[in-house]
């Protein structure tokens, strides 16, 4: 480990930021450990998810100065690896966010890389696209998707539009290992790169041809006069973040437009004040959504998160509001794609679909029932954006239909390479048109499904070791999973362990440990790649909800114990 202290003042003497100084020195008069050593102890990792931390001073926090150092290495990877590079670049509504983004551009156009630059806040599909759009080298999204406030991000992207892959990743890792903080980066100031055509501003004309082309995606086969006989009434919140105008533009294009905003969250703001976690995931950043529906009375509730590439959903059910899972809308949307391409007479066998390891193994038995061939790959979108873009490179890219992953991430096109809330928003709304017309709801349509191919039930648990004791700690817990299996969990016996470390089917290598139960059940053990937490992830089949529910309780019991 480095010598935190030391790193201390090295900054102390190099910072020039106000703010950050102000935070050192107020480090370094308290001779808080905890605080100097989780500051300085690592520097932030730069991997296929680029950069994410909290925002503060030190190696290990969101500032200018990594921010600096990651772009520094980014640029000299481009500038050796394609003539004449671009970037793309975009941010969100967090804070620190347009000054993020202004330092990678400074620093991109002083090494010879054309930065392309949103001028407002732009959801994470927009950035996908406009690197394709634009034809660029790479991109940058600065975002930290769903974590809580004090946080903020750094998403790398190549030139297909997906995040980096791994090796080039540590490609650029290597470069960023190579670079000198204080006097090995490359910058100038960002508005005579702007005058100087080194910076450039992306225009309204790009967006335009995103929600062109997200729109084209409809596979809704319902006419005008049926719409008309029952449309849909929605209220939407965007937790404050980048979806608002992109996700109404692109319902009013398909004749959604009965939407009503949550007001307190209706908004950009960096502090997300009434969600202190903005993720759609969890009932309380829905909340005040779901006391608006009390007074509106919607058919659905929709839900994006701060960069907009997530959607959760919400309906009534009862005299409450169910929240969907991630699981849950995957398997509705996969199930109504299919409905919709049969009804066109569409042959669904030449069809793939493409989930993660981690996801509802409710959609094989879709696959099952409709013919369509179903890809799994890891833990993060950027492996269905690979599989996308392998398909568009063997000519086949009309075979892709469908991508989700469990984690309330949905993309129907080929239109970007990562995730796309605004794309799945019209998918789902055009969905609980359909099943309105049929005098149901989402969760009633889920109802159904359940009943036709069993309680397939999932959850995800995640247990938090933060500051450098927890790195260790998650190191610890994988490597005594890995010498010491269970024989068994929540009282059926473990038939297989898959370690995803020496590759499986074909996979590239993973941190994940898989644990096959009897049954058909399985507990799959994960490290974040972004936060430190080990997810656990649930799958359990049950002959109906009450025994589903049952097995994932002891199997989450088990599974809590081993990861202690």
């Amino acid at each position: 480990m480095a010598d935190v202290h030391e790193l201390l003042d090295t900054w102390l003497a190099n910072v020039k930021d106000e703010d950050l100084l102000t935070e050192l020195k107020a480090m370094k008069e308290a001779g808080d450990e905890d605080a100097i050593t989780d500051a300085f102890f690592q520097d932030l990792e730069f991997g296929t998810a680029g950069l994410r931390g909290t925002l503060g001073a030190g190696t290990n926090r969101m500032n200018i100065y990594t921010v600096g150092r990651a772009t520094q290495g980014f640029a000299e990877y481009l500038v050796k690896n394609f003539e004449n590079p671009t970037v793309a670049i975009a941010r969100d509504s967090r804070n620190n966010g347009e000054l993020f983004v202004k330092t990678a551009a400074a620093i991109f156009a002083a090494n010879g890389v054309v930065a392309k630059v949103y001028p407002k806040i732009s959801p994470v599909p927009t950035l996908s696209w406009a690197v394709r759009d634009l034809k660029c080298s790479g991109g940058v999204c600065v975002t930290a998707s769903h974590n809580p406030a004090q946080y903020n991000g750094y998403k790398a992207y190549g030139p297909d539009g997906c995040q980096i892959a791994s090796e080039v990743a540590d490609a650029i890792s290597a470069a960023i290992a190579g670079v000198d903080t204080w006097n090995g980066i490359k910058t100038m100031d960002f508005d005579e790169a702007l005058a100087a055509g080194k910076i450039e501003w992306i225009g309204d004309d790009c967006l335009d041809r995103y929600y062109d082309a997200v729109a084209d995606k409809s596979v809704s086969n319902l006419t005008p006069e049926q719409v008309a006989e029952a449309p849909l009434k929605l209220v939407y919140t965007p937790l404050n973040g980048t979806g608002l105008i992109p996700v109404t533009t692109v319902l009013n294009k398909v004749g959604v437009t009965d939407i009503t905003i949550v007001p307190e969250q209706k908004d950009p703001d960096g502090n997300f004040p009434t969600c202190p976690y903005p993720n759609p995931e969890i009932r309380e950043a829905m909340q005040k959504g779901i006391d608006l529906c009390e007074q509106v009375h919607p058919d659905l509730l929709l839900t994006t998160d701060p960069d907009a590439d997530r959607v959760g959903v919400a309906c009534k059910d009862g005299d409450d509001y169910t929240l969907l899972t991630g699981n849950e809308m995957g398997v509705l949307l996969l199930d109504y794609i299919c409905k919709m391409r049969a009804e066109r007479g569409e042959n669904l066998a030449e069809k793939v679909a493409v989930t993660t390891i981690v996801s509802s193994a409710m959609v094989d038995a879709l696959a099952a029932e409709y013919g369509f061939e179903m890809r799994r790959c890891l833990t993060g979108f950027k492996y269905i954006g690979d599989i996308i873009t392998s398909l568009s490179d063997a000519g086949q890219v009309d075979r892709f239909i469908f991508g989700f992953e469990e984690s309330y991430g949905y993309l129907s096109g080929d239109h970007v390479r990562d995730k796309d809330a605004v794309n799945a928003s019209m998918l789902i709304c055009q969905m609980a048109q359909y099943y309105k017309l049929q005098g149901k709801n989402l969760a009633q349509a889920m109802s159904d499904l359940y009943e036709k191919y069993g309680y397939y039930h999932n959850k995800t648990i995640s247990l938090s070791y933060p500051g450098a004791d927890g790195a260790a700690k998650m190191a610890g817990i994988m490597a005594g999973l890995r010498e010491t299996a269970p024989a068994e969990i929540a009282g059926s016996k473990v038939e297989a362990v898959l370690d995803y470390k020496d590759g499986v089917n074909g996979l590239p290598r993973a941190n994940v440990i898989e644990f096959d139960l009897e049954g058909g059940n399985k507990a799959i053990v994960r490290p974040s790649g972004t936060e430190p937490k080990i997810k656990l992830y649930i799958f359990a089949k049950g002959e109906d909800a009450a025994s589903a529910d049952a097995l994932m309780d002891k199997i989450e019991e088990d599974g809590r114990k081993l990861l202690s």
